[in-house]
């Protein structure tokens, strides 16, 4: 089946907003740069917020970013439609005294963050990402081109590769940047320049390694989208066009963007911390909300929770419930688990099922194996938080942590479609 010019258009902005998201904090100061050139006023944390209704928001905190829509008869027990996401993705983090190398080689420490597939990340140019912390107190965003490599060792050199290849976690994931003495040489100072400050200026770095290749459609019909850090900017991508198109609604539409989901979201701009409840207690209090008011609308109120999982691989059928078996380009998923592990039950499915029928798309349910233990992501977590009841939802993709993932072009502008239904529901 051809994809529509309308899903190959949002699959190539998608691949615009991977490229400006190399980091989480890039993609926290992209969701914010769309949303106010769509008219939303950026909010700082510290200050005192607008207090009527009628607004369109944005506040960033570190690598995470809320935004959100206020109706303009907006009351305080007016409930919320939140759709929620996470701007990071696995990978590599640079070390302290990140400048290293032997043997006439310039290299990179760097320190496994999250979960990553370890092999696909060999050879690949890569670049580095994030932000530094200035001596004047100020912090800038930097990313360089592509940098660096994790050269795999040839099979003349390792005749059991094939058999089974292994990386040493320490020795074999440090890639190379340069030719050169690391005693005379600053890996730093190639962020500071991307960024245009000093390298001697810099106080404190958070930096990651993140694939350089632009996000690109293939297949037959061009069915297929793969880029790095679909898990999770392809959810977080559909909220952002999904908001920023919304005139009037009927609830507070309401973005969530959280950091630190691939290391279990306990930070303070990680599901688990208080950023959203900080956020929708402000948004409240604005509406002259009680305690009572409101949690009479977080009880109303609807937690969309979106990540990627798993379709079904054609040469890893085995892996998968036999019979429940979600297919790249069918549709997005409804994820379902007995223990917990995402927050969906029956009533939430029913309302899932509403709001794909309202908006034209084809749904699919995902169950694990069970003998393949269950992942989770922010869905469990905001619902213990809140008490919000919470629905998991996600597209189907292959390559779930590579550094290169596959997604389906549909399944892309479905997710968006249902997020634009959700939020006017």
């Amino acid at each position: 089946m051809a994809v529509s010019a309308s899903a190959r258009s949002h699959a190539e902005d998608l691949a615009d907003f991977v490229a400006a998201s190399p980091s989480s904090y890039h993609a926290a100061e992209e969701v914010a740069r769309r949303l106010e050139d769509a008219g939303f006023t950026r909010l700082n944390e510290e200050d005192a917020w607008p207090a009527q209704p009628g607004g369109r928001f944005v506040v960033v905190r570190d690598g995470a970013t809320i935004a959100w829509v206020v109706p303009s008869d907006a009351a305080p027990h007016t409930p919320a439609q939140i759709f929620g996401a996470h701007t990071d993705s696995p990978g590599f983090k640079l070390k302290p005294k990140p400048t290293t190398g032997s043997r006439g080689w310039l290299q990179a420490g760097v320190e496994v963050y999250g979960g990553p597939l370890l092999n696909s990340w060999l050879d690949r140019e890569l670049r580095l990402a994030g932000r530094l912390a200035m001596a004047d107190g100020s912090v800038v965003l930097a990313a360089t081109g592509a940098l660096l490599r994790l050269p795999q060792l040839a099979i003349h050199l390792d005749r059991g590769a094939n058999n089974g290849l292994t990386l040493d976690k320490q020795v074999q994931t440090q890639p190379v940047w340069g030719l050169g003495d690391p005693t005379d040489e600053d890996l730093l100072g190639e962020l500071a320049a991307s960024a245009g400050v000093n390298a001697a200026d810099i106080r404190g770095f958070d930096a990651v390694v993140a694939d350089s290749a632009r996000g690109a459609i293939f297949g037959k019909d061009d069915a297929f989208f793969a880029s790095g850090r679909l898990d999770d900017l392809a959810s977080v991508h559909a909220g952002v066009v999904a908001l920023a198109e919304l005139d009037e609604v009927p609830s507070i539409a309401v973005l969530a963007a959280f950091d630190h989901e691939e290391l279990g979201s306990a930070s303070r701009s990680g599901a688990a911390g208080p950023f959203l409840e900080d956020v929708l207690a402000r948004v409240y209090a604005g509406l002259g909300a009680d305690d009572s008011e409101r949690r009479r609308a977080f009880t109303a109120s609807w937690h969309l929770s979106s990540d990627v999982g798993h379709s079904v691989h054609p040469n890893y059928a085995h892996k998968h419930d036999p019979v429940v078996q979600p297919l790249l380009g069918s549709g997005p998923i409804l994820k379902i688990n007995a223990n917990q592990r995402y927050a969906t039950d029956a009533v939430g499915a029913a309302a899932w099922a509403g709001w794909c029928e309202t908006a034209g798309v084809a749904s699919q349910e995902f169950v694990s194996n069970n003998d393949v233990p269950c992942g989770s992501t922010i869905g469990p977590i905001t619902a213990t938080r809140l008490g919000i009841r919470t629905v998991d939802v996600g597209i189907p993709i292959l390559s779930m942590h590579s550094a290169r993932e596959l997604a389906g072009v549909t399944d892309l502008h479905d997710l968006t479609r249902v997020a634009e239904t959700f939020f006017s529901a």
